[in-house]
């Protein structure tokens, strides 16, 4: 493919990209996919595919409470619980609206913890990481924001998504699809969205605009950005999963750059079809 070396030409000093099929085929890359990246939000795509292994277990379940008064925990995931980003207060009615809330996912995997009795980096690892064989990711801070991880096993994260072997895939299609639906919200970095889309722990591309993943992948399309200038996104219509690290905090370059490249990716893969 030629689309990736497009992320030769961002302002960053180091950038990883890879184009995982649905088979976990690496149908692209670009720079070095062993070298370690903070990952800040994107963190809430592998807390939440744990979470979501320790509800299909039984060790928790969606409706425990968590949080404000007359929240659970599958208000937490979606970020309709009321919290604000910090979780140190309550900014809304539970279910009223979406805020988004690293405060929510800290009190999210301390449910857990409390339900299961093993602490959250232990679960995460033996729930999702060791099972996959990423062997350079780990929980280094919040379970919102504090993981760091290599391209090659996001590369293999990327693959479970797109085909689930960890969690029956009845329940990463629910994850996948809206929960509290017609919940307005600000997309960080994008603005207020009406209405901001979101799954159990994953963002929804749906009609929203403007969007991190470009114009041209599906509404149906799955995943998150991170604050350290990282993303992954899946596409169950294209069948394809696209990861990118890099170096520099998200600004103005990733908005302009994030939404050219994406917008080149698909056209390049839809051209292939």
């Amino acid at each position: 493919m030629t689309s990736p070396k497009i992320a030769a030409e961002w302002p960053v000093e180091h950038a990883a990209i890879a184009v995982v099929g649905a088979d976990g085929t690496l149908l692209g890359q670009h720079g070095d996919l062993d070298r370690v990246y903070a990952l800040a939000s994107v963190t809430k795509l592998l807390t939440s595919y744990a979470v979501l292994i320790a509800v299909e277990e039984g060790a928790v379940e969606w409706d425990r409470p968590a949080g404000p008064a007359g929240s659970t925990l599958r208000h937490l995931i979606a970020h309709t619980s009321g919290l604000a980003f910090d979780g140190g207060s309550t900014v809304a009615e539970v279910g009223a609206k979406r805020v988004y809330s690293n405060g929510g996912f800290d009190l999210l995997t301390a449910t857990l913890e409390e339900a299961s009795g093993i602490s959250f980096p232990t679960y995460l690892t033996e729930a999702v990481l060791d099972p996959l064989g990423m062997s350079n990711t780990r929980l280094e801070g919040s379970p919102a924001a504090g993981a760091v991880a290599s391209g090659a096993d996001l590369v293999r994260f990327a693959a479970e998504l797109q085909t689930p072997r960890l969690m029956s895939p009845e329940l990463l299609r629910e994850a996948t699809t809206v929960a509290f639906p017609d919940r307005d919200g600000v997309l960080p970095g994008y603005g207020m969205q009406r209405p901001n889309d979101w799954g159990l722990g994953f963002e929804l591309r749906d009609g929203k605009e403007p969007h991190w993943t470009g114009t041209l992948t599906s509404p149906s399309t799955f995943g998150h950005f991170g604050q350290s200038g990282t993303f992954l996104w899946v596409d169950p219509v294209l069948k394809v999963s696209c990861i990118a690290l890099t170096d520099r905090v998200f600004g103005r370059w990733a908005v302009r750059a994030w939404s050219d490249f994406n917008d080149a990716l698909v056209a390049e893969l839809r051209a292939r079809i």
